[in-house]
């Protein structure tokens, strides 16, 4: 059993659950007070995971010196807090603790994956990237979740597996840390277009395109950052974004959903909350234009996300472009 320190109360308090059932010494952290004041009262955190019982065994803290003499420090934390997050728990992190990380995104300015965000300012402790299809309200209810976990010393993601894995929650070992962020990112804005579709009124066959081309779009972009073109394929590709895409527990589906019926994106996000597919349209479209890879969703989602397009505008944009082969990769 680890002693796992669990940075974010969010999808954080989900895995609390999952690890704390399954016999591990779990402590779980915010810098929200009320946050922690009100899991502790209800036994529950009663706007993420409703009805979900969290075991008086979990302690939570706001206090950020949690994080001493962990085996496993996870960050549970949206990508825009990951830095200061990091600088905030470095002064409490031992050399002998292993840093996982599950979140979703890119960072902002930078354009850097999550683990390259937090072994800058870790240098000293191996970063495992944990991914694939998990939403918060499914973990925390114990049903049957399979991800892929992937690190620079591949010693480290097989000792997450080992430690991590039981009976509800499979992991599997992938040696392409690039490509097991990029495509748990990269799904985030193809999952923001499906709600945008599924707000506008249209139906399954447009959510499958969608999915099926833009899958093509985080490949291609994917690859060109240095990524394995089949990781894709795995639980971190289409995996994550077959979740993603199709499920009304998807923060970026609910935002995109909103958008669709002609509420401003802005506004959209600020009603759901962490939407990631949100700032990672536009990060994404920047890497896009530099390396010249083509991502014409992802531009008409910009569009509409930052430029006030109107959806029905950009979709007609896609409809209309040249035709292609579906086997012309570039």
């Amino acid at each position: 059993m680890a002693k796992i320190t669990i940075l974010g109360c969010g999808f954080g308090t989900a895995l609390a659950i999952l690890w704390n059932n399954h016999g591990h010494t779990v402590t779980a952290w915010s810098k929200y007070r009320d946050e922690i004041d009100a899991i502790v009262r209800d036994g529950e955190h009663k706007r993420l995971l409703p009805g979900v019982i969290v075991p008086p065994t979990i302690r939570f803290t706001d206090d950020i010196s949690c994080a001493e003499n962990a085996d496993i420090l996870v960050f549970a934390i949206p990508s825009r807090f990951v830095r200061e997050t990091a600088i905030l728990v470095r002064p409490f992190v031992s050399k002998n603790t292993v840093i996982v990380n599950v979140g979703k995104g890119l960072e902002e300015n930078t354009d850097k994956r999550l683990s390259q965000v937090i072994s800058e300012e870790l240098p000293d402790n191996p970063v495992v990237v944990l991914a694939g299809p998990c939403h918060a309200e499914e973990i925390g209810r114990s049903i049957p979740t399979t991800v892929v976990c992937s690190c620079k010393d591949k010693k480290y993601a097989e000792y997450i597996q080992e430690k991590l894995q039981n009976n509800i929650f499979r992991i599997y070992v992938n040696s392409d840390l690039t490509g097991c962020e990029l495509g748990a990112a990269l799904k985030n804005p193809i999952a923001l277009c499906c709600g945008i579709i599924e707000g506008m009124g249209f139906g399954d066959n447009t959510t499958a395109a969608l999915m099926t081309r833009g899958l093509a779009e985080i490949t291609r972009l994917g690859v060109a950052m240095g990524a394995k073109r089949e990781t894709f394929n795995g639980l971190s590709g289409i995996g994550d974004l077959i979740v993603t895409c199709t499920s009304s527990h998807s923060r970026n589906h609910r935002a995109g959903l909103l958008i669709g019926q002609g509420i401003p994106a802005e506004e959209a996000v600020a009603r759901v909350g962490t939407v990631e597919g949100y700032q990672c349209a536009k990060i994404a479209y920047a890497i896009a234009k530099e390396l010249g890879v083509s991502t014409p969703i992802i531009e008409q989602l910009c569009a509409v996300c930052y430029d006030g397009v109107d959806p029905r505008e950009s979709l007609s944009r896609l409809m209309g472009r040249p035709s292609k082969a579906e086997e012309e990769i570039f």
